[in-house]
């Protein structure tokens, strides 16, 4: 089973040079990453003194980090697509250097 951390995503530097096919990117920075699981601490703790509001606090925790990995993904589809379709006639190279990218995005995305 694998937990959060060892989660990967899509980088601006990973879209720069050809991917391989393994990245170890981290969906959240350390220091965010370390922010974010403080605060799931924090309302984990709060339960006994006041469960309605600490479950609460938990859906809004839940729902901006979804929607932080929502942003992160479209931009990072975004991107993928603008160095492909700029209107102008892309190489075979081009095209398999994208492909690539969007197979490894893919895989990435089915591993969340």
């Amino acid at each position: 089973m694998t937990t959060h951390e060892e989660q990967t995503t899509v980088s601006p530097e990973a879209t720069e040079a050809e991917p391989s096919s393994e990245d170890n990117t981290m969906l959240f920075a350390g220091e965010h990453r370390s922010g974010l699981h403080s605060r799931w601490n924090d309302v984990q703790a709060a339960f006994v003194d006041d469960p309605k509001e600490c479950v609460q606090k938990a859906d809004n925790l839940v729902a901006e980090v979804v929607e932080e990995l929502t942003a992160s993904f479209a931009d990072t589809r975004s991107r993928l697509e603008a160095q492909w379709s700029r209107g102008e006639e892309a190489s075979t190279e081009d095209l398999r250097v994208a492909l690539t990218r969007y197979r490894d995005f893919f895989q990435r995305l089915l591993s969340v």
